[in-house]
């Protein structure tokens, strides 16, 4: 199966992904980000977003599949992924493939991202280039705070303001991997907990 944490930057996609790995130390990684810079190496970037390209869209849905199909496997892929259109897209293709996704979205207030975007260090020995990552993040806050609204119809609502373990805790539950009686949770696009 695939596990994709989605949220706005800053609203703890990583640091939920790191939890979840450690309780399944056989999961992969894998970040759909790492394709969009090999991408941004090779061809032009429209309007500053390698999710613009198709080409990116395409490889990472290859790449999803071709990792369950291959290792058997959970995939566990932190990705801010927003337009409806782009997340059909790539969700469309694992599922034509008859995978398993379970996508959830950390909805975090803006005031909030904007406060954890403002404290995060993405290039310590580089301030300027520091700098233009926080601003392009934050300049990308009102459209993921706003995609809540549109989210693909299976996708799992978490209040992202609550803490790491609990946070691990609803996804293992509910896509089966808790240890323990698995508990129902509510459908799609509603908030738990």
């Amino acid at each position: 199966m695939i596990i994709w944490i989605n949220g706005a930057f800053g609203s703890g996609k990583t640091t939920l992904v790191t939890e979840l790995h450690r309780r399944l130390p056989d999961a992969l990684l894998f970040d759909p980000e790492d394709i969009g810079f090999v991408l941004r190496g090779i061809v032009e970037v429209p309007e500053g977003d390698f999710q613009n390209i198709p080409l990116w869209r395409t490889q990472v849905a290859s790449m999803a599949q071709g990792l369950v199909e291959g290792y058997g496997r959970p995939v566990l892929a932190p990705m801010t992924l927003v337009r409806r259109d782009y997340a059909d897209e790539i969700f469309g293709a694992l599922e034509e493939a008859a995978l398993p996704v379970h996508h959830f979205f950390l909805d975090v207030p803006a005031a909030v991202l904007e406060h954890r975007l403002d404290h995060r260090v993405v290039a310590p020995d580089d301030p300027e280039r520091d700098e233009a990552a926080r601003r392009w993040t934050k300049e990308r806050i009102p459209e993921c705070v706003a995609a809540v609204a549109g989210l693909r119809e299976d996708t799992v609502l978490l209040d992202g303001e609550l803490p790491t373990d609990e946070l691990a805790d609803l996804v293992l539950e509910r896509t089966g991997l808790a240890q323990g009686p698995v508990v129902e949770l509510p459908s799609a696009t509603r908030r738990l907990a």
